[in-house]
């Protein structure tokens, strides 16, 4: 007595992972972060003159960076609904 079953086929949406826009987000927003310690560390020292790419880093990658996450943020949930 053997019993055969059908399996049916369903096609299963896979998970993409994190939108590209969200990766890049997320990584200048990390940048921007280390930027803002390194100046805090640097002032703590001491250093008063810090280079100005420094504080341009600190200063527009880390809002730039958290503008990006949040594009995507919105883009994924109109997407969803």
């Amino acid at each position: 007595m053997e019993t055969a079953v059908k399996e049916a086929a369903v096609a299963v949406p896979e998970k993409p992972g994190k939108p590209i826009l969200m990766r890049v987000g997320i990584g200048l927003f990390a940048i921007g972060m280390i930027a803002v310690t390194a100046v805090f560390v640097l002032f703590a020292a001491g250093l008063e003159n810090l280079p100005v790419w420094l504080s341009a880093a600190a200063g527009v990658v880390t809002p730039l960076g958290l503008a990006l996450g949040l594009i995507a943020l919105v883009r994924e949930a109109r997407r969803k609904s």
